[in-house]
């Protein structure tokens, strides 16, 4: 771990895998109250707010409740039963992961259109109260620098650009832009990954190209004038998560990277709500008995050690509040919002520390007071312990973070010296051993292999976890592959089918 300035300017993406279980839930850590403008004429659409998560309802999408029955018709335990129809009752968002997304039907396995959605979710508004309805963007050209294991279905060239804005942006757009829905808070997340990889993983030739023709920063310039412009949609960027940016130069590049792109929209640094962190990630949101990162034992600093690697941000309270620093010295507004999502981070369980370790052996001392359980934080196959994080709650005005909550899931993302690359052969192989992936998002959503856990409760972390008797059960991803380096490594991240 000596090598620090040698490695400090390449780090890893975390893993991190795109779940329909994003909660559409939100709060905390707010920097200012949201200020809520009173209807005027029964028409008018409600303005703008700062905080679009305050006061709010959430939309629930039947879709998820589906799967969760699912599974709920082929289990036998009461027990296990009760706890998957809780998870069935947490609001998500809804992924638009490819150009079917939006229009449903057949294409989309029978699930419902982005109108759909919408239609539902002012079924579900209660009369003077706010409801959220939470989209993800993401069908990046080139999404994720062709991964195979997230790799979307719009190649990196200027033919998958104009099908990008015309077929997926454009109809996302005129949909959100109906009158009829003017009354729901639309929030959306913009192309988790896109951007990150821009910065760190430019050793990879496919996330070279990606920046240097410029079509993904376009692209993403593009969705945010398109949506910025409607009144009641709301945009935050995803900003990956700490185990993957919160290394000192990761941290200042890609913040400098983010505000070089949205500066170059028509609207400039207005064009965005907020940023998101920790998508279906599972980095806590904080680490109660790991407050100080400088902190010596044995002689060493605790962030030194092997499992943060000289990473300075053990949680996503304390990156989230780097981040907003940066953005804000690069002049972004302070109203800025920066939000975390809690669906995969709330650690509980008997293995879940209940105090600081007393050792002096540092790696000893950090796996003992961690509440974060991987062996390593690239780890992303079903990690045993991760239950629900904490329940959207305020916090202190003095950061602007807000937490959101999802369900049952699994995830990707995160290491020390940038992406792992090995031969697809051995990816593929990686790729098997750790789960088993479908072809299709959508496919894998109705098999999802994941746990179902019980809401971590606040403060304590205790969960509960049973297996979920899902068609297609896995086992975690063993914590090192059959990889041979000179210094221990995450085991390769597997990359996902189309």
């Amino acid at each position: 771990m000596t090598d620090r300035t040698r490695r400090a300017e390449i780090r890893p993406r975390g893993p991190r895998r795109r779940t329909a279980a994003l909660a559409a839930a939100v709060s905390t850590l707010l920097l200012g109250a949201a200020a809520q403008l009173p209807a005027s004429p029964a028409s008018a659409a409600e303005a703008h707010v700062d905080n679009p998560f305050a006061g709010a309802s959430f939309y629930l999408n039947p879709d998820y409740a589906r799967l969760v029955d699912g599974s709920v018709a082929r289990t036998s335990d009461a027990t296990l039963k009760a706890k998957m129809e809780k998870v069935k009752s947490y609001p998500t968002a809804v992924w638009l992961d490819r150009i079917a997304a939006i229009h449903g039907g057949d294409a989309n396995a029978g699930r419902k259109s982005l109108a759909d959605h919408l239609d539902l979710a002012l079924a579900q508004k209660k009369p003077g109260q706010p409801l959220v309805a939470t989209f993800v963007v993401y069908d990046l050209p080139g999404r994720d620098c062709a991964a195979l294991a997230s790799n979307g279905e719009l190649p990196l060239t200027p033919e998958g650009l104009a099908r990008y804005k015309s077929e997926y942006i454009d109809e996302i757009a005129a949909v959100f832009a109906d009158p009829k829905y003017q009354d729901i808070r639309i929030t959306t997340v913009i192309e988790p990954d896109g951007l990150p990889n821009l910065v760190t993983n430019l050793s990879d030739p496919e996330c070279a190209q990606a920046k240097s023709s410029g079509i993904q920063v376009d692209a993403i310039r593009y969705a945010l004038n398109k949506l910025h412009a409607i009144p009641n949609v709301y945009t935050y960027m995803d900003f990956a998560h700490s185990g993957w940016l919160g290394w000192d130069t990761n941290l200042s590049q890609t913040t400098q990277l983010y505000t070089d792109v949205v500066k170059g929209t028509t609207d400039g640094l207005r064009s965005v709500d907020g940023l998101i962190t920790n998508v279906s990630n599972y980095t806590p949101l904080a680490e109660p008995f790991l407050p100080d990162p400088n902190k010596t034992v044995g002689g060493n600093q605790i962030r030194s050690g092997r499992f943060y690697e000289w990473n300075p941000n053990f949680d996503e309270s304390d990156f989230t509040k780097a981040v907003h620093a940066a953005l804000v010295s690069q002049g972004w507004p302070a109203s800025t919002g920066m939000v975390i999502d809690t669906s995969r981070n709330g650690w509980g369980g008997p293995s879940r520390p209940t105090a600081e370790s007393t050792s002096t052996v540092l790696d000893t001392y950090v796996t003992q007071s961690k509440v974060d359980r991987r062996a390593h934080r690239g780890l992303w196959c079903n990690v045993n312990g991760a239950g629900l994080g904490q329940p959207r709650r305020p916090r202190p005005p003095a950061t602007r973070t807000r937490t959101s909550t999802p369900s049952c899931g699994s995830s990707r993302r995160g290491s020390r010296t940038g992406r792992a690359r090995t031969s697809r052969t051995t990816r593929a192989s990686v790729r098997t051993r750790c789960a088993t992936r479908t072809t299709r998002r959508r496919a894998r959503a109705a098999t999802r292999p994941a746990r179902c856990r019980t809401r971590r409760s606040p403060g304590t972390g205790s969960t509960s976890s049973s297996p979920c008797s899902y068609a297609t059960p896995t086992r975690p991803c063993p914590p090192t592959a059959a990889v041979t380096r000179t210094r221990w490594t995450p085991p390769p991240r597997p990359r996902r089918p189309a």
